[in-house]
Protein backbone atom coordinates (compact mmCIF):
# COMPACT_ATOMS: atom_id res chain seq x y z
CA UNK A 1 0.00 0.00 0.00
CA UNK A 2 1.29 3.56 -1.22
CA UNK A 3 0.72 6.66 0.41
CA UNK A 4 -0.41 9.65 -1.91
CA UNK A 5 -1.11 13.16 -1.31
CA UNK A 6 -2.64 14.65 -4.79
CA UNK A 7 -2.58 18.38 -4.71
CA UNK A 8 -6.00 19.54 -6.84
CA UNK A 9 -7.51 16.33 -5.68
CA UNK A 10 -10.66 18.00 -5.23
CA UNK A 11 -11.03 18.69 -9.25
CA UNK A 12 -11.63 17.31 -12.50
CA UNK A 13 -8.85 15.03 -12.90
CA UNK A 14 -7.73 14.77 -9.44
CA UNK A 15 -10.81 13.60 -8.26
CA UNK A 16 -10.58 10.58 -10.31
CA UNK A 17 -6.82 9.93 -9.26
CA UNK A 18 -7.74 9.61 -5.72
CA UNK A 19 -10.61 7.03 -7.27
CA UNK A 20 -7.95 5.26 -9.35
CA UNK A 21 -5.49 5.20 -5.58
CA UNK A 22 -8.42 3.81 -3.37
CA UNK A 23 -9.30 1.67 -5.49
CA UNK A 24 -6.19 0.31 -5.65
CA UNK A 25 -5.58 0.08 -1.82
CA UNK A 26 -3.63 3.04 -1.67
CA UNK A 27 -4.16 5.59 1.23
CA UNK A 28 -4.88 9.58 -0.76
CA UNK A 29 -4.58 12.60 1.47
CA UNK A 30 -6.26 15.30 -1.24
CA UNK A 31 -5.43 18.79 -0.33
CA UNK A 32 -7.20 21.53 -2.28
CA UNK A 33 -8.46 25.39 -1.70
CA UNK A 34 -11.56 24.51 -4.08
CA UNK A 35 -11.30 27.51 -6.15
CA UNK A 36 -11.82 25.85 -9.14
CA UNK A 37 -12.51 22.31 -7.03
CA UNK A 38 -15.51 20.83 -5.67
CA UNK A 39 -16.08 19.13 -2.29
CA UNK A 40 -19.01 16.50 -4.15
CA UNK A 41 -16.22 15.35 -6.25
CA UNK A 42 -14.80 13.57 -3.48
CA UNK A 43 -18.08 13.60 -1.22
CA UNK A 44 -18.35 9.57 -1.57
CA UNK A 45 -14.80 9.39 0.05
CA UNK A 46 -15.22 11.18 3.01
CA UNK A 47 -15.77 8.20 4.53
CA UNK A 48 -13.32 5.68 3.54
CA UNK A 49 -10.41 5.47 6.01
CA UNK A 50 -7.80 5.51 3.10
CA UNK A 51 -8.99 8.81 2.46
CA UNK A 52 -8.13 12.17 3.76
CA UNK A 53 -9.53 15.68 2.49
CA UNK A 54 -6.97 19.40 3.76
CA UNK A 55 -8.73 21.99 2.44
CA UNK A 56 -5.47 23.55 1.91
CA UNK A 57 -3.74 26.61 -0.10
CA UNK A 58 -0.58 24.47 -1.13
CA UNK A 59 1.22 27.84 -1.87
CA UNK A 60 2.12 27.95 1.64
CA UNK A 61 4.39 25.70 3.39
CA UNK A 62 3.07 21.65 3.27
CA UNK A 63 3.19 19.20 6.32
CA UNK A 64 1.86 16.67 6.28
CA UNK A 65 3.02 13.59 9.29
CA UNK A 66 4.39 10.31 8.28
CA UNK A 67 5.79 8.86 5.33
CA UNK A 68 4.70 9.62 1.70
CA UNK A 69 5.30 7.43 -1.34
CA UNK A 70 4.25 10.04 -4.17
CA UNK A 71 3.17 13.53 -4.57
CA UNK A 72 0.83 14.32 -7.60
CA UNK A 73 0.59 17.99 -8.26
CA UNK A 74 -2.15 18.88 -9.81
CA UNK A 75 -3.46 22.10 -8.16
CA UNK A 76 -4.33 24.55 -11.29
CA UNK A 77 -7.56 26.12 -12.82
CA UNK A 78 -7.23 24.38 -15.74
CA UNK A 79 -10.10 26.46 -17.93
CA UNK A 80 -9.31 29.77 -19.63
CA UNK A 81 -12.22 30.85 -17.62
CA UNK A 82 -11.06 29.94 -14.54
CA UNK A 83 -7.64 30.91 -14.85
CA UNK A 84 -8.52 34.66 -16.11
CA UNK A 85 -10.55 34.96 -13.17
CA UNK A 86 -7.47 34.10 -11.13
CA UNK A 87 -4.80 35.55 -12.68
CA UNK A 88 -2.30 35.85 -10.15
CA UNK A 89 -3.64 32.61 -8.52
CA UNK A 90 -2.63 31.08 -11.13
CA UNK A 91 0.72 32.07 -11.02
CA UNK A 92 1.05 31.47 -7.66
CA UNK A 93 0.20 28.02 -7.35
CA UNK A 94 2.37 27.09 -10.97
CA UNK A 95 5.28 28.63 -9.31
CA UNK A 96 5.05 28.67 -5.47
CA UNK A 97 2.54 26.01 -5.43
CA UNK A 98 5.50 23.70 -7.27
CA UNK A 99 8.53 24.70 -5.06
CA UNK A 100 6.27 24.32 -1.79
CA UNK A 101 5.53 20.33 -3.45
CA UNK A 102 8.92 19.78 -5.06
CA UNK A 103 10.21 20.66 -1.72
CA UNK A 104 7.98 18.78 0.94
CA UNK A 105 8.47 15.69 -2.21
CA UNK A 106 12.22 16.29 -1.00
CA UNK A 107 11.56 15.80 2.50
CA UNK A 108 9.40 12.82 2.00
CA UNK A 109 11.87 11.10 -0.26
CA UNK A 110 8.67 10.82 -2.51
CA UNK A 111 8.74 10.57 -5.79
CA UNK A 112 6.97 13.93 -7.33
CA UNK A 113 4.51 13.96 -10.57
CA UNK A 114 3.82 17.59 -12.07
CA UNK A 115 0.46 17.90 -13.89
CA UNK A 116 1.73 20.03 -17.07
CA UNK A 117 -0.12 20.79 -20.17
CA UNK A 118 -0.28 21.28 -23.86
CA UNK A 119 -0.27 24.60 -23.02
CA UNK A 120 3.20 24.72 -22.72
CA UNK A 121 3.16 24.34 -26.40
CA UNK A 122 1.10 27.69 -27.29
CA UNK A 123 -0.17 28.36 -30.71
CA UNK A 124 1.99 25.18 -32.28
CA UNK A 125 4.03 26.02 -35.24
CA UNK A 126 5.00 22.59 -35.33
CA UNK A 127 2.15 19.95 -35.82
CA UNK A 128 1.22 17.35 -34.53
CA UNK A 129 3.36 18.32 -31.24
CA UNK A 130 5.88 16.07 -30.01
CA UNK A 131 7.46 16.64 -26.33
CA UNK A 132 10.97 17.77 -28.62
CA UNK A 133 8.84 21.30 -29.56
CA UNK A 134 9.76 24.09 -27.28
CA UNK A 135 6.84 25.77 -28.20
CA UNK A 136 5.12 29.26 -29.34
CA UNK A 137 3.83 31.53 -26.06
CA UNK A 138 3.33 34.57 -25.50
CA UNK A 139 4.21 35.36 -21.65
CA UNK A 140 2.40 38.71 -21.87
CA UNK A 141 -0.98 37.55 -23.32
CA UNK A 142 -3.70 36.71 -21.53
CA UNK A 143 -3.08 33.20 -21.45
CA UNK A 144 0.12 33.50 -20.16
CA UNK A 145 -0.47 33.32 -16.95
CA UNK A 146 -1.20 29.45 -17.44
CA UNK A 147 0.84 28.87 -20.56
CA UNK A 148 3.73 30.54 -18.28
CA UNK A 149 3.38 29.11 -14.99
CA UNK A 150 3.33 25.42 -16.29
CA UNK A 151 6.35 26.32 -18.28
CA UNK A 152 7.90 27.59 -14.94
CA UNK A 153 6.73 24.86 -12.85
CA UNK A 154 8.52 22.30 -15.56
CA UNK A 155 11.87 23.97 -15.15
CA UNK A 156 11.72 23.98 -11.65
CA UNK A 157 10.93 20.22 -11.55
CA UNK A 158 13.93 19.16 -13.50
CA UNK A 159 15.66 21.48 -11.36
CA UNK A 160 14.69 19.42 -8.40
CA UNK A 161 15.65 16.17 -10.28
CA UNK A 162 19.19 17.70 -11.55
CA UNK A 163 20.18 19.58 -8.49
CA UNK A 164 18.63 17.41 -5.53
CA UNK A 165 18.47 13.89 -7.03
CA UNK A 166 14.45 14.16 -6.70
CA UNK A 167 12.72 11.60 -8.49
CA UNK A 168 10.51 13.53 -10.67
CA UNK A 169 8.00 12.86 -13.29
CA UNK A 170 5.92 15.43 -15.51
CA UNK A 171 2.77 14.49 -17.44
CA UNK A 172 1.83 16.75 -20.83
CA UNK A 173 -1.81 16.74 -20.61
CA UNK A 174 -3.32 17.46 -23.96
CA UNK A 175 -7.59 18.05 -23.94
CA UNK A 176 -9.00 16.14 -21.30
CA UNK A 177 -13.66 15.30 -20.82
CA UNK A 178 -15.72 13.35 -18.81
CA UNK A 179 -17.72 12.73 -15.78
CA UNK A 180 -16.96 15.69 -13.09
CA UNK A 181 -16.95 18.28 -15.52
CA UNK A 182 -18.46 21.40 -13.98
CA UNK A 183 -21.51 22.66 -15.94
CA UNK A 184 -19.66 26.60 -15.65
CA UNK A 185 -16.20 25.32 -16.64
CA UNK A 186 -15.87 27.49 -19.78
CA UNK A 187 -13.85 25.05 -21.96
CA UNK A 188 -15.24 23.20 -25.10
CA UNK A 189 -17.09 20.58 -24.17
CA UNK A 190 -18.78 21.44 -20.98
CA UNK A 191 -19.61 24.40 -22.68
CA UNK A 192 -21.27 22.52 -26.08
CA UNK A 193 -23.09 19.74 -23.65
CA UNK A 194 -24.70 22.64 -21.55
CA UNK A 195 -25.72 24.92 -24.70
CA UNK A 196 -26.87 21.65 -26.00
CA UNK A 197 -28.57 20.06 -23.84
CA UNK A 198 -30.67 23.51 -22.83
CA UNK A 199 -31.82 24.11 -26.64
CA UNK A 200 -29.36 27.23 -26.51
CA UNK A 201 -27.09 28.62 -29.35
CA UNK A 202 -23.75 26.61 -29.33
CA UNK A 203 -21.06 28.97 -29.26
CA UNK A 204 -18.06 27.90 -31.61
CA UNK A 205 -15.52 30.70 -31.44
CA UNK A 206 -13.53 31.62 -34.54
CA UNK A 207 -14.58 29.64 -37.61
CA UNK A 208 -14.33 26.48 -36.06
CA UNK A 209 -11.81 25.32 -38.59
CA UNK A 210 -9.30 25.01 -35.49
CA UNK A 211 -8.75 21.42 -34.30
CA UNK A 212 -8.56 20.03 -30.73
CA UNK A 213 -7.80 16.52 -29.56
CA UNK A 214 -9.77 15.30 -26.47
CA UNK A 215 -9.05 12.30 -24.39
CA UNK A 216 -11.45 10.71 -22.25
CA UNK A 217 -11.17 10.80 -18.45
CA UNK A 218 -10.51 7.00 -17.84
CA UNK A 219 -7.79 6.77 -20.78
CA UNK A 220 -6.18 9.84 -18.98
CA UNK A 221 -6.03 8.46 -15.87
CA UNK A 222 -4.14 5.21 -17.02
CA UNK A 223 -1.53 7.49 -18.92
CA UNK A 224 -0.62 8.93 -15.69
CA UNK A 225 -0.36 6.52 -13.32
CA UNK A 226 1.90 4.20 -15.61
CA UNK A 227 4.07 7.54 -16.26
CA UNK A 228 3.94 7.67 -12.29
CA UNK A 229 5.15 3.86 -11.84
CA UNK A 230 7.61 4.42 -14.73
CA UNK A 231 11.29 5.29 -14.70
CA UNK A 232 10.79 8.19 -17.10
CA UNK A 233 12.20 11.55 -16.22
CA UNK A 234 11.33 13.29 -19.60
CA UNK A 235 8.40 14.92 -20.58
CA UNK A 236 5.68 12.78 -21.79
CA UNK A 237 2.44 14.05 -23.77
CA UNK A 238 -1.01 12.36 -22.81
CA UNK A 239 -3.37 12.94 -24.75
CA UNK A 240 -5.55 11.54 -27.80
CA UNK A 241 -4.41 12.06 -31.61
CA UNK A 242 -7.90 11.76 -32.93
CA UNK A 243 -7.84 15.31 -34.11
CA UNK A 244 -11.31 17.07 -34.52
CA UNK A 245 -12.18 20.15 -35.88
CA UNK A 246 -14.09 22.35 -32.92
CA UNK A 247 -17.58 22.85 -35.48
CA UNK A 248 -17.38 18.91 -36.38
CA UNK A 249 -17.15 18.53 -32.29
CA UNK A 250 -20.19 20.98 -32.06
CA UNK A 251 -22.37 19.43 -34.53
CA UNK A 252 -21.51 15.93 -33.24
CA UNK A 253 -22.41 16.89 -29.76
CA UNK A 254 -25.11 18.65 -31.19
CA UNK A 255 -26.54 15.47 -33.11
CA UNK A 256 -25.26 13.03 -30.25
CA UNK A 257 -27.80 14.97 -27.61
CA UNK A 258 -30.85 15.45 -30.13
CA UNK A 259 -30.38 18.65 -29.78
CA UNK A 260 -32.10 21.41 -32.60
CA UNK A 261 -29.52 23.99 -31.03
CA UNK A 262 -27.69 26.74 -33.96
CA UNK A 263 -24.40 27.65 -33.91
CA UNK A 264 -22.92 30.68 -33.36
CA UNK A 265 -19.89 32.07 -34.16
CA UNK A 266 -18.00 34.30 -32.08
CA UNK A 267 -14.64 36.23 -32.60
CA UNK A 268 -11.78 34.15 -31.32
CA UNK A 269 -10.30 35.16 -28.09
CA UNK A 270 -6.47 35.97 -28.19
CA UNK A 271 -4.06 33.68 -28.46
CA UNK A 272 -6.05 30.93 -28.70
CA UNK A 273 -4.19 27.59 -30.35
CA UNK A 274 -5.41 26.69 -34.23
CA UNK A 275 -3.86 23.38 -33.87
CA UNK A 276 -3.57 20.85 -31.47
CA UNK A 277 -2.63 17.43 -31.85
CA UNK A 278 -0.48 15.29 -29.18
CA UNK A 279 2.56 13.11 -30.72
CA UNK A 280 2.19 10.37 -28.20
CA UNK A 281 5.24 8.56 -29.38
CA UNK A 282 7.03 8.36 -26.53
CA UNK A 283 4.30 7.44 -24.71
CA UNK A 284 3.03 4.26 -26.52
CA UNK A 285 6.95 3.35 -26.16
CA UNK A 286 7.68 3.81 -23.16
CA UNK A 287 4.68 3.13 -21.11
CA UNK A 288 2.49 1.01 -23.36
CA UNK A 289 0.02 3.16 -23.40
CA UNK A 290 -2.49 4.62 -25.72
CA UNK A 291 -5.96 5.61 -25.44
CA UNK A 292 -8.81 2.98 -25.87
CA UNK A 293 -12.47 5.22 -25.54
CA UNK A 294 -13.47 6.74 -28.90
CA UNK A 295 -14.77 10.08 -29.50
CA UNK A 296 -18.09 8.74 -29.62
CA UNK A 297 -18.34 6.36 -26.64
CA UNK A 298 -16.62 9.06 -24.33
CA UNK A 299 -19.41 12.09 -25.51
CA UNK A 300 -22.05 9.43 -24.55
CA UNK A 301 -20.75 8.69 -21.78
CA UNK A 302 -20.26 12.57 -21.07
CA UNK A 303 -23.51 13.31 -22.16
CA UNK A 304 -25.62 10.92 -19.54
CA UNK A 305 -23.03 12.65 -16.78
CA UNK A 306 -24.65 16.49 -17.88
CA UNK A 307 -27.54 15.31 -18.60
CA UNK A 308 -28.15 14.49 -14.76
CA UNK A 309 -26.05 17.43 -13.17
CA UNK A 310 -28.73 19.79 -15.35
CA UNK A 311 -31.82 17.78 -14.13
CA UNK A 312 -30.01 18.31 -10.28
CA UNK A 313 -29.49 21.83 -11.23
CA UNK A 314 -33.18 22.67 -12.48
CA UNK A 315 -34.61 20.94 -9.71
CA UNK A 316 -32.43 22.85 -6.97
CA UNK A 317 -33.88 26.11 -8.99
CA UNK A 318 -36.91 25.09 -8.67
CA UNK A 319 -36.91 24.17 -4.78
Amino acid sequence: MARIVITGGAGFLGSHLCDRFIAEGDEVICLDNLITGSAENIAHLLGNPKFRFICYDVTEFIYIEGKVDYVLHFASPASPMDYLQYPIQTLKVGSLGTHKALGFAKAKGARFLLASTSEVYGDPLVHPQSEDYWGNVNPIGIRGVYDEAKRFAEAMTMAYHRYHGLDTRIARIFNTYGERMRLDDGRMIPAFMTQALRGEPITVFGDGTQTRSICYISDMVEGIVRLLHSDVVLPVNLGNPDEVSVLELARQIRDLVGSNSPIEFRPLPQDDPKTRQPDIRRARELLGWEPKVSRQEGLQRTAHYFRQRLRLHRVSVEQ
